[in-house]
């Protein structure tokens, strides 16, 4: 592509701004109250059928719960690691349980959904400790569990962040078990010394992750300064209104330097996380990941209905 942006989206961008202008922007918590009141609001996640097995996995020492959704009409073609999102402090694996069923039956796979700690109660490592758990146990058992040892990760805003320093610890294991990951809209420098880094202004947010870490710009906590040589090829997804646009070009940029295989899509008119929105250019993002996670771990065509 001559442009980051495919022109065939140029046709959705008056619905998407429609969208958006009738909507308020929000806003995350600025204190542990607002974060816990937040909290206390979020709705009950959506349930869905069949409902995944919950189990907590262990690997060197440590051990993590995990959703499990497994296909019912086929043995699993591949095994997505779903990593959630909400900012480090939100959330859980349940919500994202009705996306991952539908992962699942369009695409053949089975996904494990990882429960990691939440900030600020379990600051930097305790959730990337959580991911590289689950991962380490997936990479361990992928084949005994699934029949399959076609592996990918994914992961959305925060969840991103964590899919990033996975696959870096992982290299630095020396292990290459996952062929590929899609992140959405990540945060890859949570220390303020880039340009796009000082665009992040939320302090709460930074904190509550980084804890007490004494330098942000760790790689463990901010990617875009690790060594990023040796990764997997990653579908890189971000809205053209995200404040972390830039960001997110900046990661893309070092990880082609690093010789990363990179697949860059911007969407135009869409702010942060808009892959959860009800528009057709969400919907246009989700088609291609769907498409790019199954030419890396799905059947060959559809489960028969």
């Amino acid at each position: 592509m001559s442009s980051l942006i495919d022109p065939v989206l140029l046709s959705l961008v008056g619905e998407s701004r429609t969208f958006y202008a009738r909507r308020t922007p929000g806003h995350g918590p600025t204190s542990e109250s607002e974060l816990l009141a937040v909290r206390a609001a979020m709705p009950i996640p959506a349930e869905c059928q069949p409902s995944p097995s919950l189990e907590t996995v262990s690997a060197c020492g440590r051990s993590v719960p995990v959703r499990i959704h497994m296909p019912t009409r086929q043995a699993a073609a591949g095994v997505l690691l779903e990593i959630h999102t909400g900012g480090f402090y939100l959330g859980s694996a349940a919500g994202s349980d009705v996306r991952n069923r539908r992962l699942v039956d369009d695409l053949g796979i089975a996904v494990v959904s990882v429960d990691y700690r939440l900030a600020p109660e379990h600051p930097w490592p305790a959730a990337t400790d959580d991911c590289e758990t689950a991962a380490l146990w997936l990479v361990a058992n992928a084949e005994a569990r699934f029949g399959t040892t076609r592996l990918a990760m994914g992961g959305l805003s925060a969840g991103s962040t964590l899919v990033a320093t996975t696959l870096i610890r992982l290299r630095d294991r020396g292990i290459h078990a996952f062929g590929g990951a899609v992140v959405q809209c990540g945060t890859y420098d949570l220390s303020a010394q880039t340009p796009p880094g000082r665009l992040i202004a939320d302090e709460y947010f930074l904190g509550a992750y980084a804890g007490d870490a004494p330098d942000r710009a760790d790689p463990d906590i901010s990617p875009i300064f690790a060594e990023l040589t040796d990764l997997p090829p990653l579908l890189m997804v971000i809205g053209t209104e995200d404040v972390l646009l830039e960001d997110n070009l900046a990661m893309a940029a070092r990880l082609i330097a690093a010789g990363v295989e990179v697949d860059l899509r911007v969407y135009p008119a869409s702010p942060h996380a808009f892959t959860g929105h009800e528009t057709s250019m969400a919907r246009a993002a989700l088609a291609t990941i769907d498409e790019w996670l199954r030419d890396q771990i799905g059947a060959t065509a559809k489960p028969a209905t």
